[in-house]
């Protein structure tokens, strides 16, 4: 199929990364430990981890068109 007039804008936004450096830190001490069941080398990396998760702030959710409502749209073209 080819569309003459249609038109596809990349998208342009830029997520923040929330927590990234304590979830490095948390996986480099237990790569260094060899061993994930003693939780106690790692205590402090991951009381640090669920801290900065639990007050992260949640992105707010956009509304998106439905597949439909692209397939109306695109309808016009597609005689």
């Amino acid at each position: 199929m080819h569309f003459k007039k249609l038109k596809v804008r990349p998208r342009k936004n830029v997520q923040a990364i929330y927590c990234a450096k304590e979830l490095s830190n948390m996986l480099s001490c237990w790569a260094a430990t060899d061993d994930l069941k003693s939780s106690a080398a790692c205590a402090q990396s991951a009381t640090a981890l669920f801290e900065c998760m639990r007050t992260a702030p949640m992105p707010a959710k956009k509304h998106r068109p439905s597949i439909n409502y692209h397939l109306a749209r695109l309808n016009k073209y597609l005689k």
